[in-house]
């Protein structure tokens, strides 16, 4: 039976542009750092194009080579190497979601801390059932009824994230006061429901909330929403931006003007305080 090729996953992924760094950052080519490990530099190549497994007890050599002393990081990069190829709970639906969403599943359930911008909708990790249920039916307008439940229920087990009792999520969102004021016909309910929700999160420890007001001044949100997923060090930062086709990922350079664009946004946007004083009022409006 022919060898089939590995498949990345995005931790293995992110472990390979960790490993790539640290190497670059302690000055060693590749052939220097695989001779040092017995190695050929295609074997390290491939490791760090995440095209080849690596086991974690030789990635806590790579970093004593690489001069790391930080036990945090030791930790952090033995973790992601033994978790590379973990199954989450979200492998039960490989059948109904892309190979793009597992992916950002994954990257929330490893992330230490999440920053969105959301123009239109509520983010997915504060909506409540009913809220997941109508917008998901908008988007994913050729799936069947069953599926759509499916995809809803997905949405609303993300959450847990926020809950973690060893290490809950810190999850900041700016949300434009234009998606808290949508209608759903028929269900009016719906948006009562999911602003009382998000009254509820603003109180939590982990969670900050702000509200782009209508009249805000201009601010570069205004081209869509993207998110900022921030790992336990030394990973850098990921910038995640969401479409009907899946998500897009950026690192790196090609990251910093998101998050220079979100320190942009926030300062656009009403301060904590009085966001959850616009929510609540937006809230209260429902109830007439």
């Amino acid at each position: 039976m022919p060898h089939q090729p590995l498949v990345p996953t995005i931790r293995r992924r992110r472990l390979g542009a960790t490993l790539r760094k640290l190497r670059t950052d302690a000055g060693l080519t590749l052939e220097e750092a695989a001779d040092a490990m017995g190695w050929q530099p295609p074997k390290l190549s491939k490791i760090e194009n995440a095209r080849q497994k690596i086991q974690p007890a030789q990635v806590l050599t790579l970093l004593e080579m690489y001069g790391i002393t930080d036990a945090q990081v030791f930790g952090a990069m033995e973790s992601l190497a033994r978790d590379a190829d973990k199954k989450g709970w979200w492998q039960t639906y490989s059948a109904i979601i892309s190979a793009s969403y597992a992916d950002y599943i994954s990257l929330e359930d490893d992330a230490e801390r999440i920053w969105e911008w959301s123009p239109l909708i509520v983010p997915g990790l504060l909506q409540t059932a009913d809220y997941a249920t109508e917008t998901m039916a908008c988007s994913s307008f050729s799936r069947t009824s069953r599926e759509i439940t499916a995809l809803a229920e997905i949405r609303r087990a993300r959450q847990a994230v926020l809950s973690r009792p060893d290490r809950p999520l810190l999850f900041r969102a700016i949300i434009h006061e234009a998606a808290l004021r949508q209608r759903f016909p028929g269900r009016p309910n719906t948006m009562r429901e999911q602003l009382r929700r998000l009254v509820e999160v603003a109180r939590f420890p982990n969670v900050t909330l702000q509200v782009m007001p209508l009249a805000s001044p201009a601010h570069p949100g205004i081209v869509g929403g993207f998110g900022v997923v921030g790992f336990p060090a030394p990973a850098a930062e990921l910038v995640a931006l969401e479409n009907l086709r899946g998500s897009t990922y950026f690192e790196g350079e090609e990251a910093a003007p998101f998050i220079d664009a979100m320190e942009r946004i926030s300062a656009a946007a009403l301060s904590v305080q009085d966001s959850l004083a616009r929510l609540s009022a937006l809230e209260e409006g429902q109830r007439v």
